[in-house]
């Protein structure tokens, strides 16, 4: 897909962070764009702002991703709004606050939110639009946004993200499969953003949490902000900027990649380690 001008485009987690940074690039590219999110004051004011900057077309859609029934009402809005979907971004996600903390006393609340976001989400958003797309005989592409971390190899300071992340890319490279027996029309993609780690506001996700998963037990998170983690693991200092992930992802769009994963001198040394340790069946390597 070369050509984005008419399109429709939705994006999940589509208020801030990555999620507006793609709408803001499809609108100003011609397409029209359905913006998804919990957060509904957010995602007014996000909606609007884009509206308004791009003259697109614009919408603003409250969902709730760990619900199956809420993720086909959005369904519903965009097929009678537009009457079809060409691009679907599975991008919500949630960080929580389990870094630094031991797997086993994570409490299961946390293990249930995080996976319901980060791995449901994707799930619900293939039910919903997946089978509309198909029969539309249309060109489409299912995005799923995951994460290096996880998703190309697990980082032992945040296991609930990184298992979470991990299932995202199993379930896209199945999608993949699947949708080549299904035809060329439709195809799938996975998103890794980076190289670096991404200035977002997904460590204050929290703030979106449902009561239907209770409290966070005291399980306050180890960082606030992007510069706090990068700052107190080690990482890099550097931060990749969601404009930057949303231009890569939609050059890899009309590239017609599956794998959209930018270039890291460092995530391409450890995913070589990992791969080197798994061919000779060995331990993995340290990662602390």
């Amino acid at each position: 897909m070369r050509d984005f001008t008419d399109r429709v485009a939705v994006i999940t987690g589509g208020a801030s962070g990555v999620g507006r940074a793609l709408g803001e690039q499809l609108a100003r590219a011609g397409a029209k764009v359905v913006l998804a999110d919990i957060d509904q004051a957010r995602l007014d004011a996000t909606a609007a702002e884009i509206g308004t900057e791009t003259g697109a077309d614009v919408t603003g859609v409250k969902v709730d991703v760990t619900k199956a029934e809420s993720v086909a009402a959005l369904a519903d809005t965009v097929w009678a709004r537009h009457g079809a979907i060409h691009l679907l971004f599975n991008n919500a996600g949630v960080g929580l606050g389990e870094a630094q903390k031991a797997l086993w006393s994570l409490p299961a609340n946390d293990w249930h939110w995080g996976f319901d976001v980060n791995v449901f989400g994707v799930v619900y958003g293939i039910q919903a639009f997946v089978p509309r797309m198909l029969a539309s005989g249309e060109e489409g592409v299912v995005i799923n946004t995951s994460s290096s971390n996880g998703g190309l190899r697990s980082l032992p300071n945040t296991p609930i993200y990184a298992a979470s992340k991990a299932a995202v890319t199993s379930i896209s490279e199945v999608l993949y499969q699947q949708l080549l027996r299904e035809g060329e029309r439709v195809r799938a993609a996975v998103l890794f953003p980076g190289p670096h780690v991404v200035n977002t506001s997904i460590l204050a996700s929290k703030r979106n949490r449902p009561a239907d998963y209770g409290d966070d037990d005291g399980n306050k998170p180890a960082y606030e902000t992007m510069e706090d983690l990068v700052r107190t693991t080690g990482l890099k200092m550097a931060l990749t900027e969601p404009d930057e992930v949303a231009a890569f992802a939609l050059e890899g769009i009309r590239a017609g990649r599956f794998w959209l994963i930018p270039e890291s001198d460092d995530n391409d040394h450890k995913l070589s380690e990992r791969m080197s340790g798994l061919l000779a069946r060995v331990n993995p390597v340290s990662a602390w």
